[in-house]
């Protein structure tokens, strides 16, 4: 039985280099994999999946306004699919989730998706918790904060290198604009550090 996978961590942890790897191990195979990501994130050039190593896929883009279900279906007509990868799954909107979950019940094809799990205020995104929810496996892309901790928070920073608070949720950036940091150096650089004290720069926040 096809399934839904959800693959999650903060910035920087290495999910696209994971997606890429795992569409180029199925087309080693000579089984066709389907490439998906965010339109809005645009980073590596227009629709197009690309890894901090150096790596890159060409990739179909999605919009909030997209019906997966449909898309993946004429696809599936043009011959046999055997895997969607999704990145930047957080951008997904929570119908577009149950769609893919539909799209892994209903069509038979796995469904493996990659993004962030929380935004710089620690809050999970829709598309994200969706996928929490309904996913029906999940697993933990793991990376490591400054002070030697696992990073599971993500901390935006202005031009200066000072935490922001506040905010769009969705604002698109890399490594000059967000840092992934464990929740105690989190805390510390966003001002929730012990009674409520502010950032005591411990761990590079």
């Amino acid at each position: 039985m096809a399934k839904l996978y959800f693959h999650y961590s903060t910035m920087n942890a290495g999910k696209s280099t994971i997606l890429l790897q795992a569409s180029h191990n199925y087309r080693e195979r000579g089984m066709a994999t389907l490439l998906l990501t965010a339109r809005i994130d645009d980073r590596a050039g227009p629709g197009r999946i690309a890894s901090r190593i150096g790596i890159g896929e060409p990739a179909e883009t999605f919009g909030p306004e997209d019906d997966l279900f449909a898309r993946i279906e004429a696809r599936m007509a043009e011959g046999p699919l055997a895997c969607v990868l999704v990145d930047e799954a957080q951008f997904l909107t929570p119908a577009q989730v149950w769609r893919l979950a539909e799209v892994a019940d209903d069509l038979g094809v796995p469904v493996m998706c990659y993004g962030l799990r929380v935004d710089f205020r620690g809050e999970l995104f829709p598309g994200s918790a969706a996928l929490l929810a309904l996913a029906d496996s999940l697993r933990e892309v793991r990376t490591i904060c400054s002070c030697g901790r696992k990073a599971t928070m993500v901390v935006r920073q202005d031009a200066e290198g000072r935490a922001l608070t506040e905010g769009a949720q969705v604002e698109i950036g890399g490594d000059e604009r967000y840092l992934p940091l464990c929740r105690p150096c989190w805390r510390d650089a966003v001002g929730r550090g012990p009674r409520g004290g502010l950032a005591t720069g411990r761990g590079g926040a």
